[in-house]
């Protein structure tokens, strides 16, 4: 499975980021996804889950309110809109796939249950 996350670029902060991450892949709904960012030197960092076949999401506590993933299986992308933008949300994002339905609660934002990784896109917030 390929992914191409794009959408990448500077923000001001308070400001809004809207990433895609777009895929050939046919069987494109029955896999869960998520997104996370990374800092050189840094673990990645999980922002949330979404199960593409109901569209059921999971946020951890940092990034709820602050973060939305969507989907539209029908164009076979995934989104991650993102508000209130600080300078430590200067980051490389990654969406993620994983076999649909395999892992619960907490594991979903283990970046070692994701088979697949998109190549990132940049994000820069100024202050």
């Amino acid at each position: 499975v390929q992914l191409q996350a794009s959408g990448g670029g500077l923000v001001q902060a308070g400001g809004s980021l809207r990433l895609s991450c777009t895929t050939s892949e046919r069987t494109w709904s029955t896999y869960d996804m998520a997104w996370f960012r990374q800092n050189p030197g840094q673990e990645r960092e999980f922002i949330g889950f979404i199960r593409l076949s109901d569209g059921s999401t999971y946020y951890p506590d940092s990034m709820k309110g602050r973060s939305t993933i969507s989907r539209n299986n029908a164009k076979n992308t995934l989104f991650l809109q993102m508000n209130s933008l600080k300078p430590n949300d200067t980051a490389v994002y990654y969406c993620a796939a994983t076999a649909g339905g395999v892992y619960r609660g907490t594991a979903l934002s283990r970046p070692d249950i994701y088979c697949y990784w998109g190549q990132g896109t940049l994000v820069t917030v100024s202050s």
